[in-house]
């Protein structure tokens, strides 16, 4: 009896590391009225994929940290838009590396006021970083493209870790494909797509029949109803250029 009871205990959870996709809101203010409008503006284009969505705060475009009751103000209009705040982002090279260890635990502590996690932020950096080693280390082979061949069911996630992604079946609505790299689709796309999932900004997306609910490389994204209409139902290509997401019929 006592070794059923603790049986019982011990697969009463699991605990499990997955990749999960978070969208991140770049606060540039910290005034709620400029905030709620604009993300009500945007949301509106696509309500009910971002209706409860899970978001992360970067607060790195703002001149200097917040406090903690103007960060609680960020997250309750935040809220009021429809979103949830789980995070903070950790500026990881997006500034000079003297200062990132000030601004790691800087945030840290924001973090833990909040009673929030931090979330390592991915984006590639816009200035050059410092060498501090005399010679690169050994680069890991590429690992080979992941094919995947079976339709993506609503509700599912493909995900190609430091690698392209090619998939030749249909994606459905509610489906995601993620990848490190690039992403090849072979047939109908009706979910979401991710290219340069982990901030490759010439990662590029290419459709065969293009009806996506969302589409984003290296975390600048478009939902379905900010796409030209003409593309729908086409060949179509996607790339990166600075903070502009551009579309374009494959010929």
């Amino acid at each position: 009896m006592e070794k059923t009871a603790n049986a019982l205990r011990e697969q009463a959870i699991e605990i499990r590391f997955g990749q999960i996709g978070l969208v991140q809101v770049r606060v540039h203010t910290t005034d709620p009225g400029a905030i709620l409008d604009e993300l009500t503006g945007r949301t509106a284009t696509a309500p009910q994929f971002f209706e409860r969505t899970a978001v992360c705060l970067d607060l790195t475009p703002l001149p200097k940290l917040p406090e903690v009751s103007e960060v609680r103000v960020v997250i309750d209009t935040v809220r009021r838009a429809g979103m949830l705040v789980v995070g903070l982002v950790q500026p990881v090279g997006l500034m000079p590396t003297n200062e990132q260890p000030e601004a790691n635990a800087a945030i840290e502590a924001l973090a833990k006021a909040l009673d929030l996690p931090v979330l390592t932020h991915f984006r590639a950096p816009n200035r050059p970083v410092p060498v501090v080693q005399a010679a690169p280390p050994p680069v890991a082979p590429a690992l080979p493209t992941l094919v995947h061949q079976q339709p993506v069911r609503s509700g599912q996630r493909v995900y190609a870790r430091d690698r392209d992604l090619i998939v030749t079946s249909t994606i459905a609505a509610g489906a995601e494909v993620v990848a490190d790299g690039h992403v090849h689709i072979y047939s109908t796309l009706r979910g979401r797509v991710m290219a340069g999932a982990h901030g490759d900004t010439g990662a590029r997306i290419f459709c065969q029949e293009f009806n996506a609910e969302l589409v984003s490389i290296a975390g600048v994204f478009r939902v379905f109803e900010t796409i030209p209409a003409e593309l729908a139902g086409r060949p179509v290509q996607a790339w990166l250029t600075g903070e502009n997401l551009h579309f374009a019929c494959i010929t």
